[in-house]
């Protein structure tokens, strides 16, 4: 195939209180009178934590600029399908199934629209826009000869299409943590804030139902502000 370039998650035993004589059942109470509670407390359920764009470790879950850029460059050879899918999650930030949902209709090639179907919303026909450069709308268009139908652009299965951008990982040599489709979309997110894209922006591109979600790729920026200093030197 020719080289098409890439665009710049008590029990416990039964008391057996017959057996006790009542005074000293009822004393038993009387000095733990938050006992039942102090328990239900200690086995209650932590709730879910923020977001983090780092492993337990402190490996990121993101890819640098320079693994984008080589990723990108590892797309362009691979078969026309692979790179078109591998293009629309690192200009969309879009989820893998929702990338795989995508239909011809669903791209506005005249605008250079992206329309994704928010799978993860609780209500069904739920759209967000996302503008992507021409030249990657244009491939789209070579590759895909996209018409006005509801045609899948890519028919193939959730494991098929992570296994394939996988590879691209591989060849890329992107770090182990953050070879993923998921780390393209964290990618996606800290590179439209290092170029000045305002957060609420980002977050109806991301499809985040809270800002808060959104806010953790500004806590990324954050550790590198020595970069985006440089930028004034």
């Amino acid at each position: 195939m020719a080289h098409t370039p890439a665009p710049s998650g008590l029990s416990g035993r039964p008391s057996r209180l017959h057996d006790r004589p009542p005074g000293r059942a009822v004393s038993h109470r009387v000095a733990n009178p938050t006992g039942s509670a102090e328990r239900d407390r200690s086995t209650r359920r932590p709730g879910p934590s923020r977001m983090s764009l780092h492993t337990e470790q402190g490996r990121r879950k993101y890819l640098t600029p320079d693994e984008r850029a080589r990723f990108l460059a590892a797309a362009s050879r691979q078969p026309p399908e692979t790179l078109t899918l591998c293009l629309v999650l690192a200009w969309t930030g879009c989820r893998i199934s929702e990338a795989l949902a995508l239909t011809h209709a669903d791209l506005d090639l005249a605008g250079g629209i992206v329309s994704l179907h928010c799978l993860k919303k609780r209500r069904t026909g739920v759209m967000r826009d996302v503008p992507v450069p021409e030249g990657v709308m244009a491939i789209l268009d070579f590759v895909h000869d996209i018409g006005p139908s509801e045609q899948q652009l890519w028919p193939i299965s959730r494991s098929t299409a992570w296994q394939r951008v996988k590879a691209v990982m591989r060849e890329a040599g992107v770090a182990a943590s953050a070879a993923s489709p998921k780390g393209l979309r964290h990618a996606f997110g800290v590179h439209a804030l290092r170029s000045g894209v305002p957060l609420t922006l980002l977050q109806r591109w991301l499809g985040h139902a809270s800002l808060s979600t959104t806010a953790i790729y500004a806590d990324v920026l954050g550790a590198e502000e020595r970069e985006i200093a440089a930028r004034m030197w």
